[in-house]
């Protein structure tokens, strides 16, 4: 039986957490919350599954309207020099330190999340706009030699245009800062549709952009928020002066944005599905992996995309170290984000409670063997939140279902032989965002390293906890893209090669004559 508290905060006191975390960005929650049912969006927390009240939600003429105050500002804007450009994204950093509790409430409040993992996403954003402003005075390109005498041969990187970014519910607001504040330092206005689940934390993070941008006396029709649902993002991916959309969601949304975007030569930068696996090797510290582990697969819920869902064990200690994440799990505290001890809090609601009791059946069907978790807890006291707890699934190989990603505390675990297999099996799947081994055989990390097919590949540390200075991102169906750190600022600009001839001649290039 998994611990669990039994006491959820009233419905006061999360309204007044909420109140209370607006107001430090700034915000008023009445004034947000005056919308009404027929035209608003729904504001709730899962941590009671109560309403908060109604946002008014944007048209696809107000979407449109923004879209163009958007364009309008980039032609200003592309021309403030980038490291004064940079100046906005360091106070938005400065304002994002001082009010770092107030932001991480509401993302605690929305998303479900412990303050610990709230504050850690805010640091994110702090972390991402120091990098950003070291950014702001390196957005370099490179001088070629040329085959031609005196000719200089360069590479030059100029600003896109409008950035549209569209954001999941799980991390409400880090992603929207890892695009934002490399835009706005390349040069980019930026319209943002966020997840209507995590709308305050959306509008708390826009208010002390907005007020960093007054501050530093610039537009402020260069950020933008779009309020709604689906049919609001839509119109961010079919309008041309949306030059880039940068999408982070399921493989379902990215089928739909990808192709729906290119259709008319739009950019897109797509962060999808993670269907991530560890493998534990017998040599492997496994004090270490049980740590790596489980925070990895039953933190946040499962509602990371760099989750663990997969655990290859081998075989000569698969029995034992599966027991012991079973008995790890069972002492995990599940209840109120905010709690004192408590490491599991809500699923977002019903849609994946649902989903995740679908996943257990099919893997039971498919030979599973559940050996603690998924029911449901603190349904009495919250009739309305979906509390469960964290299940760990032996499986005798890996079947369809563990070929999906459930976004749910779901870890399936599969036993292996031989090294190469297992390398294998943590590739034979169609998502590739994040992957790790446990060993202390420097062989296994190199082969793993040079052998894993996913975008993050990590040795003795688990699939989850990204730092800003690497590129995050993944391949195959995870989409492709790369946000925050490295060369990921090259995606919200637009590259070109330029020739100049001092020679007084004109020589053609590859020795062609013409005249």
């Amino acid at each position: 039986m998994t611990q669990s508290t039994q006491t959820l905060p009233t419905h006061d006191e999360i309204r007044e957490l909420t109140r209370s975390g607006l107001a430090g960005c700034g915000l008023d929650l009445d004034a947000i919350a005056a919308g009404t049912s027929a035209t608003g969006v729904h504001l709730r927390s899962p941590i009671t599954g109560q309403e908060l009240g109604w946002a008014t939600a944007d048209t696809a003429e107000t979407a449109q309207d923004k879209i163009g105050r958007a364009q309008a500002a980039f032609q200003e804007w592309r021309a403030v020099p980038a490291p004064v450009r940079g100046r906005v994204v360091q106070r938005w950093g400065q304002l994002l330190e001082e009010h770092k509790t107030d932001l991480a409430a509401l993302v605690t409040v929305e998303a479900g999340k412990t303050p610990s993992e709230a504050a850690g996403e805010v640091q994110e954003m702090i972390d991402i706009c120091e990098l950003a402003v070291g950014q702001s005075r390196q957005l370099f390109g490179k001088t070629l030699p040329s085959e031609r005498p005196d000719h200089r041969l360069m590479e030059t990187w100029h600003p896109l245009g409008v950035v549209g970014i569209i954001s999941a519910f799980n991390f409400p607001v880090a992603p929207y800062a890892w695009n934002t504040a490399l835009a706005i330092v390349c040069g980019d206005p930026v319209v943002w549709k966020p997840s209507e689940l995590a709308l305050l934390s959306a509008l708390g993070a826009d208010a002390l952009l907005t007020r960093a941008f007054e501050e530093c006396g610039q537009s402020t029709d260069v950020n933008h928020v779009l309020v709604g649902g689906r049919e609001v993002g839509e119109v961010l991916l079919d309008d041309p002066r949306v030059d880039l959309v940068s999408a982070t969601g399921s493989v379902r949304m990215g089928r739909e944005v990808g192709p729906r975007v290119a259709a008319r030569f739009g950019r897109t930068l797509l962060e999808l599905g993670g269907n991530n696996a560890a493998i534990v090797a017998p040599s492997a510290d496994e004090d270490l992996a049980l740590r790596g582990v489980v925070f990895a697969a039953a933190g946040t819920a499962g509602q990371r995309c760099t989750t663990l869902r997969r655990l290859f064990v081998h075989s000569s200690i698969a029995d034992g170290f599966v027991e012991r994440v079973v008995a790890a799990y069972r002492t995990l505290t599940i209840g109120d984000p905010s709690g004192d001890g408590v490491l599991v809090g809500p699923l977002i609601g019903r849609g994946a409670y649902d989903a995740m009791q679908s996943a257990l059946e099919a893997a039971v069907a498919q030979g599973g063997e559940v050996l603690c978790g998924g029911g449901r807890v603190l349904e009495a006291e919250a009739p309305d939140a979906y509390y469960v707890e964290p299940a760990v699934v032996r499986m005798p190989g890996q079947t369809e279902i563990v070929h999906e990603e459930t976004f749910a505390p779901i870890l399936y675990v599969v036993d292996y032989d031989d090294f190469d297999e297992a390398i294998r099996l943590n590739n034979a799947v169609p998502q590739g965002l994040s992957s790790a081994v446990f060993t202390s055989d420097l062989n296994e990390a190199e082969r793993f390293l040079a052998g894993s097919d996913t975008g993050i590949a990590n040795v003795n540390i688990g699939t989850s906890g990204a730092e800003i200075g690497g590129a995050f991102g993944g391949n195959k169906e995870t989409g492709g893209g790369r946000e925050s750190g490295t060369d990921s600022w090259q995606a919200y600009m637009r590259q070109a090669t330029n020739t100049v001839n001092f020679s007084g001649e004109l020589p053609l290039a590859q020795g062609v004559e013409f005249l």
